[in-house]
């Protein structure tokens, strides 16, 4: 059996052996991909053109577009690859790298959007006090903070992951590098260190998760207080795409996570790991564009004036 010393490459979990499905595989990701980087990049430069959105709420989305670019550009291109040269092979320090750059951006992106939860709870339940609790430097701060956090997490989980000793071959049953995956491969019962910190850490996303609901439940009793109907509609165009993105990766991420190994068949397990690995980042720009009237007028002025200088 191979040792972690001797371990050059590891063997990625193909989504299929067949050449035309494989085929399939890299044109259906590479339009995922474009789709990704077409509406984060319109969201990121929608937000730093127009000086109406220069808020914390639109700050904060700005950085959620940055990081789905980050999570989604860290698996997807290795992946279209794989499937475009018909291998399965990712070096050791190539799978390190893809395995801490995915737990830094994911952990980052949940505490944004833990962050991004109690801004709207703000500016809807206590709007008198929103420009004091909620000013520029306030607004720096947390979203460095969940970037910092993001980043130690990482370091912490991608250290512990890869000092364990490995000897149980070097095939993965996933598309890219997860933990779960490569603590299968442990010969040693060092494995159950970092399983507490995995346990440990989604506990703390359970508390974080809480928090956003706790948040909402406040959120909604609010709004319905409101009088005017278009104060209502207002406030649910801002507060329900915030919250359908915090259910889609909240809801995904646990499935891959929590599940028995014995729940999923390979194929399933692909396919949960695409919902809240590939699906987030795709779908979020869409979700928020769809409800949210400033950030449409933004972005059709923006497409106006650049069709205008052609």
């Amino acid at each position: 059996m191979p040792n972690s010393s001797s371990i050059t490459q590891f063997l990625l979990l193909p989504f299929t052996d067949t050449r035309e499905l494989q085929l399939l595989h890299f044109w259906l990701f590479l339009g995922i991909y474009l789709a990704a980087l077409l509406g984060n990049g319109l969201i990121i430069t929608t937000i730093a053109w127009d000086q109406h959105l220069h808020t914390p709420m639109y700050f904060f989305l700005l950085n959620l577009a940055l990081l789905d670019l980050g999570c989604i550009s860290t698996i997807v291109p290795k992946s279209m690859a794989n499937s475009l040269w018909d291998t399965r092979v990712i070096f050791y320090a190539g799978c390190a790298t893809q395995l801490f750059l995915f737990v830094f951006l994911a952990s980052a992106e949940f505490y944004l959007l833990t962050v991004m939860s109690y801004d709207r709870y703000v500016a809807i339940c206590k709007p008198l006090h929103y420009g004091t609790l909620l000013g520029s430097r306030a607004c720096v701060h947390m979203a460095a903070a969940a970037w910092a956090t993001g980043f130690l997490n990482a370091l912490l989980h991608t250290a512990n992951t890869f000092s364990l000793p490995l000897c149980k071959g070097n095939a993965l049953g996933q598309f890219f590098c997860e933990i779960p995956q490569i603590l299968k491969l442990s010969c040693s019962h060092s494995y159950l260190r970092e399983l507490r910190l995995l346990v440990a850490g989604v506990l703390v996303a359970f508390v974080f998760f809480v928090f956003i609901m706790v948040s909402y439940v406040q959120i909604l009793r609010a709004v319905l207080r409101i009088p005017s109907e278009q104060g209502r509609h207002k406030a649910f165009s801002t507060c329900l795409p915030h919250l359908a993105v915090v259910s889609l990766f909240v809801s995904t991420g646990m499935s891959a996570y929590l599940k028995s190994p014995s729940m999923f068949s390979p194929s399933l397990d692909l396919m949960v790991s695409v919902l809240y690995s590939v699906v987030p980042p795709a779908v979020n720009p869409l979700i928020y564009s769809m409800r949210n009237q400033e950030l449409k007028d933004a972005l059709c002025k923006l497409i106006s004036l650049w069709f205008l200088k052609q």
